[in-house]
């Protein structure tokens, strides 16, 4: 396959360079670049400027949108005739495929998008104007424009390159946030730079961040069926100050119930995973760390199978999704075997369906650590895992990244998900996957949930439910000057 691809001279950027050599990587793909002669605009100036401020505030890396140093590919003597056009400049010409940002062509559509409070919808359009992949690219810091837009860029990538190779990609969470005025570069600086002063005061009096647990006696229905938060109210489960819980994981065994949590030090920096157990009145004893590792731990998906019970903690530092026995449960495991290797993987969450294993996680790929699903398949909880041969199967920051178990009720298959869209831990919803299979993967979300009255804070971010409790997670204040909770 030849490929031309057209970018703009004076604000072509790293990210290009990067994706040039994507589409060169492709088996038999050969690349030409054209650098077209467009101005630099006054949009372009504009955002060069906050960009500087924000690496000066932040101490941030250029990355992607450094300035990039692709150079025109030589002319050749012999005709070269592409079999697709990728137009990249602000104004594409009909019969090239393009990027479209909320439908509009060019970098300062991803920045008017961003500057009007909201992550754009990508489309990778075609010569004959059809849709080849959509998206929704993310990023933990969605309200800096150096992380955003860097991140951006790596999405469109995954998406372009994936198109051209014939992947199809489910179609992102269609809601859309609330339209709002951009604002003016001017005042995003002044923002900025008042944002940075109120995060350096506020890392001085508080820790962060901190989050928290919350719990409840399970009903008959719960907020995965019922898409509420409401209902009996949600009890905080007490910490020390100096460490929080989050990512709880019910699980009943022996007709006990045991909560594993995300166990985080501020004073190590670092998180290991801790059981306590559980009756109908709370908790009945402190919390005991059972699993500790090199790198950070989170999220501890503990199951039984096969007469035995099993962990699947968050290892994303180690560069792999691990599986651990318990050799004594709940308090002493030990490593059984690496289910996947070679992938920065966030919340692995495995499932039964259509009589086979199924493993769910974001892949960090460059850009964001929720953005981008993979799925992989396999006869037994031990494997071997077997690759989609779609992943990533969805790019969408609102309903990509794992937010709990995935649950069978009525026929449906719910899973719960991250909303990014305002932050990391923003928001959740449930997602029905409606097709799973080796050829595709599909979902429609059904429920949305937000802190509110139900549950206050500003964040909310893991949904579970087991053993006759119903737990969730945000965050909450941890002034330095706390003074210990006595144990």
């Amino acid at each position: 396959m030849r490929i031309e691809l057209f970018v703009s001279r004076a604000q072509q950027r790293k990210w290009h360079e990067v994706l040039a050599q994507c589409l060169r990587d492709l088996p038999g793909v050969e690349v030409r670049v054209h650098l077209t002669d467009d101005a630099k605009t006054p949009g372009y100036r504009r955002l060069q400027r906050l960009l500087w401020l924000e690496r000066r505030l932040h101490h941030l890396d250029p990355g992607g949108l450094g300035l990039g140093a692709l150079h025109a590919t030589p002319t050749d003597p012999h005709p070269f005739e592409p079999d697709i056009t990728i137009d990249l400049t602000a104004q594409p010409l009909a019969g090239r495929w393009s990027v479209r940002y909320d439908g509009r062509p060019g970098e300062q559509a991803a920045v008017d998008a961003l500057r009007s409070g909201h992550l754009p919808l990508v489309s990778i359009v075609d010569e004959t104007g059809s849709e080849r992949a959509t998206g929704r690219p993310g990023s933990e810091v969605p309200g800096l424009f150096s992380t955003a837009l860097a991140d951006l860029s790596v999405g469109v990538s995954t998406l372009l390159v994936g198109a051209i190779s014939g992947k199809k990609f489910a179609l992102p969470d269609p809601g859309a946030s609330s339209p709002k005025s951009p604002r003016s570069h001017t005042e995003i600086g002044l923002r900025g730079v008042a944002g940075a002063a109120i995060r350096v005061a506020y890392r001085v009096g508080f820790r962060s961040p901190h989050w928290r647990v919350g719990w409840r006696a399970a009903g008959d229905a719960d907020a995965l069926t019922t898409g509420r938060l409401t209902g009996a109210p949600w009890a905080d489960v007490a910490d020390d100050g100096h460490r929080f819980y989050a990512d709880p994981f019910p699980f009943d065994r022996g007709g006990r119930t045991y909560l594993f949590v995300e166990d985080f030090d501020h004073r190590t920096g670092k998180g290991v995973i801790s059981v306590a157990p559980w009756d109908e009145h709370g908790q009945t004893e402190e919390f005991t760390p059972v699993l500790m590792h090199d790198v950070h731990l989170s999220y501890p998906f503990v199951l039984e199978h096969a007469g035995e019970v099993w962990m699947i903690p968050e290892t994303s530092g180690a560069g792999r999704i691990e599986l651990y026995r318990a050799v004594e449960f709940p308090h002493a495991w030990e490593l059984h075997s690496v289910l996947v290797d070679g992938v920065v993987a966030s919340d692995a969450t495995p499932f039964m369906h259509a009589d086979r294993w199924w493993l769910t996680a974001t892949v960090g790929l460059g850009g964001s650590l929720s953005d981008s699903l993979y799925v992989w398949s396999a006869p037994d909880l031990l494997g071997p895992w077997t690759e989609h041969t779609n992943n990533p199967v969805l790019i969408d920051i609102a309903s990509a990244r794992p937010a709990g178990r995935v649950e069978l009720r009525d026929g449906r298959l719910l899973r719960p998900v991250q909303d990014g869209r305002k932050g990391y831990g923003a928001a959740i919803s449930v997602a029905e996957i409606t097709r799973l299979d080796d050829d595709a993967f599909a979902q429609t979300i059904v429920a949305r949930y937000a802190s509110g009255a139900a549950w206050p804070g500003t964040r909310v971010h893991t949904l579970n439910r087991s053993g006759g409790i119903e737990v969730i997670d945000g965050s909450r204040l941890s002034p330095r000057l706390r003074r210990p909770r006595r144990r």
